[in-house]
This record gives structure tokens, sequence and C-alpha cells, in this order.
């Protein structure tokens, strides 16, 4: 009976789960569009608030019934719907009235910040969790163990934007080390070296909001597994130490963290957005909040549809991880 799956079939298996998730992501998508539509017909923010800006109070009846005309503010949410899954076929993702500007010029500029904060924080926090929760797992009711866990705990309990606050005042205020916002110095072009400078704080910021979490995940699973049969009868060969760790538990134990790390999407996203606000990052989680406020159709859609978009695709691709890395997992039908 076969129990390991050679290297190319496990390929197959996993190249074939993500034509699944992939062909399920496109109707589901389609349907959660459709939802933002419909819920957000049912907000109680008029849409043309948004719209008019400061305007708004000092607009005659007249001019607001010209406005939600010229706007399509009284269309229905379905007919709303349909123009932009319509426009969004043939390229176009409409005007965002709150940016004043294209929808896709707003995503094609602020996009690339966001993408790559919100990759490298969620990397570097899962780097970090798995680093110091194997270590942790490996010793538990220790010293280290109980102060990482301890901090863990503390840190899961802090908002973001707490964190956000003191390492500003900590290392931007007091210590004038790093720059306190943007992503470049007012009036000048961007740099790698700028990038990186203003980079740092809110990338500790939104990799601290996710490491405890995924911290605590790792280091149960490292203590279950150090405690388990096959784990006991390396030690009893004589294998300890790292060894151990990375031949024994170490791939038993990382599972559930992949896991675990594909679902934290819609957390680093909801973090980001407070991370940009705060340190002024010029990504588009803040336009999130603005257009669902403002009840901007167009950019509101696109941001919430991408979200879930990226929220798929890290499911998707933490499961072809655990596949992959796991010989005893196998995919049904």
């Amino acid at each position: 009976m076969e129990t390991l799956r050679p290297p190319r079939r496990r390929g197959r298996a996993v190249g074939r789960l993500l034509l699944i998730r992939a062909a399920i992501a496109v109707p589901l998508l389609a349907v959660i569009s459709v939802a933002l539509f419909a819920l957000a017909s049912l907000s109680p923010f008029d849409p043309l608030a948004g719209y008019l800006g400061a305007n708004y109070q000092s607009a005659s009846q007249a001019q607001r019934e010209a406005a939600r005309a010229a706007y399509g503010v009284d269309a229905s949410w379905w007919s709303a719907w349909w123009h932009w899954i319509s426009g969004l076929a043939a390229g176009d993702l409409g005007f965002s009235a709150t940016q004043s500007r294209p929808t896709s010029e707003v995503l094609a500029e602020g996009l690339p910040f966001t993408v790559g904060l919100s990759a490298a924080a969620l990397i570097a926090a899962a780097v970090l969790a798995i680093a110091l929760g194997g270590i942790a797992g490996m010793r538990t009711g220790g010293v280290l163990d109980r102060v990482v866990t301890g901090a863990a705990t503390a840190l899961a309990a802090t908002p973001p934007f707490v964190v956000s606050l003191v390492l500003v005042a900590v290392f931007a205020v007091g210590l004038r080390a790093l720059p306190t916002s943007g992503a470049r110095v007012p009036g000048e072009p961007y740099t790698a070296a700028g990038l990186a400078s203003h980079a740092v704080l809110p990338l500790v910021a939104l990799a601290l909001s996710q490491v405890p979490w995924l911290l605590l995940s790792m280091r149960a699973a490292v203590a279950d597994a150090a405690g388990s049969d096959a784990v006991r009868g390396a030690r009893a060969r004589g294998v300890s130490g790292v060894r151990l760790l990375r031949g024994h538990i170490g791939p038993v134990s990382i599972l559930p963290t992949l896991a675990l790390l594909g679902t934290r999407l819609p957390e680093v996203i909801a973090g980001a957005a407070v991370v940009e606000t705060v340190f002024g990052w010029p990504g588009v989680a803040a336009a999130l909040v603005d257009s669902a406020i403002a009840l901007d159709f167009p950019l509101f859609a696109a941001l919430s549809v991408l979200a879930a978009a990226a929220v798929l695709v890290g499911s998707a691709l933490s499961d072809a991880a655990a596949l992959w890395l796991d010989p005893r997992i196998e995919l049904a039908g």
C-alpha cells in the first residue's frame, strides 16, 4: 500500500486543487458583488452627500435632483450592479466620485502599496510566529514559553491603531529615527530607500497585529507533536534539538499554521486600513472605508471584490501548500 505520493503526483494534485478553487471562485465572486450592491442599497447614508461633499448642504432641491439623475443615484441596486458588471466585462471599472477620477487610476496608484505592505507584513509575521512558536512549543512551561505566550496574548488584545500610535510616539517622535507618515519626503519622487525607511513602522505595526494567533497556533501544534509517539520514538533513537524540530515536529506542526495563515487575510485587510490611515501610507485600504461610507459603488465594489478574491486565493494557496507538504492528505474525488 502506497502511503507517500511522489512529487509529480503531488504536483498534479495541487494543480487540480487550484483549478477547482478557480472554477468555484468565479461564480462566488459574482454572488459577492451582487450581495454588495444589495446590502449597500440598505445603507442609511445618502450617496449624494459623498458625491457633492461640502456642497451637499448648500445645494437646492433642484440641484440635488439634477445631481441624482447625473450620477444615477436613484437607479435600483440591480440596475447599478448590472451597469457595473457590464463595464467590468468591458474593462471599464467606472468613475470614483470620492476620489474624483477613474477607479482604474485609483487602483493602479494605490494597490501596489497596499499589496506590498500587506504581503511583506504577513510574511514577516509568519516567519516570526513560526520561529518563536516552535521554540516555545518545544519548551512548554519554561521561561521563554511564558514570556512569548504572555506577550502574544497581550498583543492580541491590543488594537492595531494603538500599536501604530506607540510606534510613532517611540521611534518617530521620541527617537526621531524613522519618518512619521507617507512613503516619501514631500515634494520628492519615490525612491527605493525612501520607500524602505517610510515602510518600517507601518510594516512592523501590521505584522505585529498578525503575530499572536499564528504564534499561539504554532506553539500549540508543536507542543502536541512533541508529545506524540513518533517523536518519543525519535527521542529514544537519540534525535534531539533542531534536528528533531526540523525533521519530525516541524512538518506536522506547520500545517495548522498554514491553514490559519490563509484565513488571516480579512484581518490583514482590516488592519491595513487602520495602519494606512495612521501612517498616511498611500494605499487603497483607507479608500475602501471612504467608498463604503459614501456609497461610491464603482470603487467600493472593485475594492471589495478584490479583497474577497485575495481571501479566496490565500485560502487556496494555504490548502495547496498543505497538500504538497503532507503526503497523508489526499484530494477527494
